[in-house]
């Protein structure tokens, strides 16, 4: 739930990759209960977070062929993930990002 304009590309498409792995684990009705009581998914979220990441990427100018399930616009209220505690994790985790989000006045 980091704003995507700070996230380096590594980030930015590996959390898109997440948002379809996610997806397909629930869609073969696999448990996410881990990720869930960890703070580390909210799928309601799912579907406007990959719209976010997208709009990055576009404007990135890099390619998109991933789209939604729209059905996923409407899922369940599960999850919440702490945004203040994953800003902070990944700046102390990669240098690339922490460049970007010290550049944001948001943060």
């Amino acid at each position: 739930m980091v704003n995507p304009k700070v996230m380096c590309r590594q980030h930015l498409l590996g959390e898109h990759v997440e948002i379809h792995m996610f997806i397909g684990t629930i869609n073969l009705q696999k448990k996410v209960n881990g990720y869930l009581e960890k703070g580390l998914l909210e799928i309601h979220n799912l579907y406007h977070r990959h719209e976010e990441l997208v709009k990055e990427m576009k404007r990135r100018g890099y390619n998109h062929r991933s789209d939604l399930d729209e059905k996923w616009k409407y899922a369940k209220r599960l999850g919440k993930i702490d945004k203040i505690k994953n800003i902070r994790e990944l700046s102390n985790r990669c240098t690339r990002c922490r460049s970007r989000i010290s550049k944001e006045t948001k943060y």
